[in-house]
């Protein structure tokens, strides 16, 4: 069975082209993250919403009017990667572009399935072509399944607005950790993810170029990408040879994102948007963690005000009091 669907966007169709394909762009409408090879026979792998990987090969790439690229999902046996094929189409269209989908290959339940998701996206795409922004997206506020994995993916979405809204007269501003302005705290971030990956087994590199919010994007899902291969039920190994349980190390990187998303909001006086079921998973890790680096990375327990967020209370019990106070 067959899916189509045609907006008009409020854009020429050299930018919807890049709005489709560039993944930067598509982080603000489509995909917590994505990695795309845009040639035919490259491929592609989208982080629609936590724990859900869409992938496959673009098979034709015309710059500016279409592109195919088959489609399916990791983990799948009903359609695995490139088992199904979107075709997308850029025409000009009254000072802007008509951009249509067509998806083939999918039998019905698929394409019931497939249709809300595409009416989902196409209509985020309609408004950040019109505005500049779509907005946090709704479907990745709190995973059906939460994990370590799926947690930090969901931190990640909602850090990625703020990191998108930060300047350079944000950089010498003081973070509710003493010890770092936010460009430091975003540097320390970026060392975290890099050991962090390292322990579960991969080299992580940080991109020498491109938004604040593409360098964190990118070095996040590395590790988390990393993480999402080794089996959390076993051990890892630390570089001095110690063996630690892989579900508390991975614990750690949900905590991080969120944390110092807390501290970033705090320091710039923007706002962190996550939900309290993300939140409160968090807590139920941070309670495993934060005891055991009380006194190096993280500071005592403080007492939250009677009307504070469950994210406010998190940062308390890592030891943060809010900026404002």
């Amino acid at each position: 069975m067959t899916y189509t669907k045609s907006v008009t966007l409020a854009v020429p169709p050299d930018e919807a082209f890049a709005l489709l394909t560039e993944a930067e762009r598509l982080r603000r409408w489509q995909a917590v993250s994505a990695y795309v090879d845009l040639r035919a026979g490259g491929a592609y792998r989208w982080t629609v919403t936590p724990g859900h990987v869409a992938g496959g090969t673009f098979r034709e790439v015309e710059p500016g009017k279409r592109i195919v690229f088959g489609w399916g999902w990791e983990g799948s046996d009903d359609l695995p990667p490139d088992a199904s094929t979107v075709t997308v189409t850029i025409e000009p269209d009254d000072g802007g572009s008509r951009v249509t989908l067509v998806h083939e290959g999918l039998d019905e339940q698929q394409r019931a399935g497939h249709a809300e998701g595409w009416e989902h996206y196409l209509e985020r795409l309609r408004t950040l072509a019109a505005t500049g922004e779509a907005g946090q997206d709704e479907w990745a506020w709190a995973p059906a399944e939460l994990t370590p994995i799926t947690a930090a993916e969901a931190a990640l979405a909602a850090l990625q607005p703020l990191l998108r809204s930060l300047t350079a007269e944000d950089r010498p501003k003081q973070t509710p950790c003493e010890d770092f302005t936010c460009h430091e705290l975003v540097e320390h971030l970026f060392t975290s993810l890099e050991q962090l990956g390292a322990m579960a087994g991969a080299t992580v590199t940080r991109p020498g170029e491109g938004s604040l919010e593409d360098k964190v994007s990118v070095t996040a899902m590395q590790t988390i990408d990393a993480w999402r291969a080794v089996d959390l039920d076993g051990t890892v190994t630390e570089p001095s040879g110690r063996e630690l349980r892989a579900s508390f190390i991975a614990g750690i990187l949900p905590i991080e994102l969120v944390l110092h998303g807390w501290d970033l909001a705090q320091g710039t006086g923007r706002p962190l948007r996550l939900s309290d079921e993300v939140v409160g998973y968090v807590r139920t890790l941070a309670e495993d963690v934060v005891p055991t680096g009380r006194g190096r990375s993280f500071a005592d327990e403080v007492t939250p005000a009677e009307d504070a967020t469950p994210l406010d209370r998190l940062a308390a019990f890592a030891g943060r009091t809010p900026s404002a106070a």
